[in-house]
């Protein structure tokens, strides 16, 4: 029996991983050099942190199971065994990991399967059983009892803006519910009926205003709901974060504290908590979070073994030829290629034109490291210039809407003072959006980003005629942008004509396989203009 007044001591240190998207090797697959990331990295940084703390808990914060070949290869070819990064999960111990939106991009059955071969339980208050409106994984929360007595509880919650993304048949039968709304109702369990000391919520989102002035920094679609959590949800001592792909740590909010640690295993969150016991109850005296690189830190050599057999057949699959390209496809400087006309860019959506039929397309170089094709294509060049799973949809929208479109995407660059064009921070912060700026085949444009923004659309044609505002066009597009994400909100419940149900990465192989040789064309139909004001 506890003395009153009595004081008992006890920490307790909560490790996060978010966003792996299949990261496991600290490796770049698109040329196998070695790289920073990974879960066989952190696998390393949570054993020190297991044998430096007490009561150490790990949680995964979502988006684990896609996001490189390893991922895809399994998803995709070779589905039997169990899934890879839940297999480094389990080899590591973790205590539970919560649903991402990237979990439904293989569909449900591939998720149920990685779901099944957990050790750990998966948690999800805010999607639930269209149905009984039940938490679709079970119960949504774990309360881990130290053997001090503290009683930790953990909710999971998940962005409910899924529905704006992801393929209708891969979240079938599921409701999305808001985030704060399922906080609040089970943060209430938690306290009363769990009697959680202390409470901890795992929300695959991202904070949707600035962290020290409040003041939005997007719209607010209910996407990111962090900031929301923090202020409204009663009883809250530690939000762990994600799908925003940032790396924050050491503040709070509204006395919650906060971490988020990036993507692809670059660091692992960490939160420690120091409690005391006063008169029969638990207080937190002290919460810290921080951020832990595994920068120079060697991979746990047992993990990499137990997935060596994965990695090897995807390794052989990704240098499988596939075909050969004539002319220059490479990208030497990102920036160029989204400044005008490239061989890549009009290929890719030439591919998506011929395969849907649509005479309009619209396509992304989604990050700054994509190579481009060499003469000798295999597999991996295309994953390494595709690196999304997703699929195609052509839908009708106006003429109308495809100004609005570009205008959306001429706000990806800005003028510095010296006249030079860069990125603008809408499209850098909170982290790089290069994936949403467009650039379109079947239409001939030109932008002028010296011009106000929503008025830098200076020459929209259609088959040698000025786009007809008022008209209606068949445009083929990936299922992201086709539902309205990257705030394309003009693309948003529109018809659609056509669904191409396949990866777009799988559509490029086949289409270049078919024909054996491809060339590089390009017939600059678009350009990015300025003008420098004299000094």
């Amino acid at each position: 029996m506890t003395q009153p007044g009595k004081v008992h001591k006890c920490t307790v240190t909560i490790l996060e991983t978010s966003d792996l998207h299949g990261n496991m090797m600290p490796l770049h697959y698109a040329n196998n050099l070695p790289n920073d990331v990974g879960l066989a990295k952190v696998a390393a940084l949570i054993a020190d942190e297991r044998e430096k703390e007490t009561n150490v808990i790990v949680i995964d914060n979502g988006d684990l199971i896609q996001g490189t070949p390893l991922a895809y290869h399994h998803a995709r070819l070779d589905n039997e065994p169990i899934d890879p990064m839940v297999l480094g999960l389990n080899y590591i111990g973790y205590d539970a990991a919560v649903i991402g939106n990237h979990e439904f991009n293989y569909g449900l059955e591939v998720l149920g399967k990685a779901v099944k071969e957990s050790e750990f339980p998966w948690l999800c208050a805010s999607i639930v059983d269209a149905g009984n409106g039940e938490p679709f994984l079970g119960k949504p929360y774990i309360v881990k009892q130290l053997p001090e007595g503290v009683r930790i509880g953990i909710l999971g919650l998940t962005t409910p803006y899924i529905p704006n993304w992801e393929n209708p048949a891969h979240i079938a039968g599921l409701q999305f519910v808001d985030a704060a709304c399922a906080a609040r109702k089970w943060v209430k369990v938690l306290k009363e009926e769990e009697q959680a000391d202390v409470v901890v919520i795992a929300y695959h989102g991202g904070f949707e205003r600035h962290l020290e002035t409040g003041e939005p920094t997007e719209p607010l679609t209910g996407e990111n709901q962090g900031y929301q959590l923090c202020m409204e949800v009663e009883g809250l001592d530690v939000l762990l974060t994600g799908h925003q792909h940032r790396s924050i740590a050491g503040q709070a909010i509204g006395g919650v504290t906060i971490v988020q640690p990036g993507t692809a295993g670059v660091t692992l969150g960490k939160v420690k908590l120091e409690l005391s016991m006063v008169d029969g109850k638990w207080r937190i005296d002290n919460k810290t979070s921080e951020l832990l690189s595994v920068a120079g830190v060697e991979a746990d050599k047992k993990l990499i073994a137990l997935v060596s057999a994965y990695e090897e057949k995807t390794q052989q699959w990704l240098d499988q030829p596939i075909g050969k390209l004539t002319g220059d496809m490479l990208v030497k400087d990102p920036m160029q290629t989204r400044l005008q006309d490239s061989a890549l860019i009009e290929f890719i959506n030439r591919v998506q034109m011929e395969l849907s039929g649509a005479s309009i397309s619209n396509t992304a170089l989604f990050d700054n490291v994509s190579p481009g094709f060499p003469s000798d294509i295999t597999m991996r060049d295309i994953v390494s210039n595709y690196i999304y799973p997703n699929t195609l949809k052509v839908i009708r929208i106006s003429g109308q809407d495809i100004k609005e479109a570009l205008e959306q995407s001429a706000e990806y660059f800005e003028l510095t003072p010296e006249g030079e064009v860069q990125v603008s921070s809408k499209f850098r912060e909170p982290k790089p959006q290069h994936y949403n700026y467009d650039m379109w085949e079947g239409i001939t444009y030109k932008l002028n980003i010296s011009r106000p923004i929503g008025e830098r659309v200076v020459q929209l044609d259609y088959e040698g005629k000025p786009l007809d505002l008022g008209a209606s066009y068949d445009v083929v597009m990936n299922n992201y942008r086709a539902a309205g994400g990257g705030n394309y909100a003009m693309f948003q419940d529109k018809p659609v004509i056509k669904d191409i149900p396949t990866d777009v990465a799988e559509l490029l192989a086949g289409y270049i396989m078919e024909r054996g040789t491809i060339e590089a064309t390009v017939n600059a139909n678009w350009e990015v203009i300025w003008d420098i004001e004299p000094k």
